[in-house]
C-alpha cells in the first residue's frame, strides 16, 4: 500500500517552501511537496520529533 502524504494545514503556496510527511512502516517519510518524485528522507519517530523541535526553536 502506498503511503499517504500530508502537508501542514499551515502550509501556504507562497514561495513553494513546503514539505509533506507520511507514515512509512515504522518510520516517517519527509519530502519536498513541489518535487515529490525526487525521493524522500526516512526518519525514525525520535529523529522526526527532534527535527520538529529544532524547527519550532528556529534552529
Amino acid at each position: 500500500m502506498s503511503p499517504v502524504w500530508r502537508k501542514s494545514r499551515k502550509s501556504t503556496n507562497q514561495g513553494g517552501a513546503c514539505v509533506e510527511v507520511a507514515a512509512i512502516s515504522d518510520s516517517i517519510g519527509v519530502r519536498d511537496s513541489k518535487n515529490p518524485g525526487n525521493g524522500h528522507l526516512t526518519l525514525t519517530a525520535e529523529q522526526f520529533a527532534a527535527l520538529l523541535q529544532r524547527v519550532k526553536d528556529g534552529i
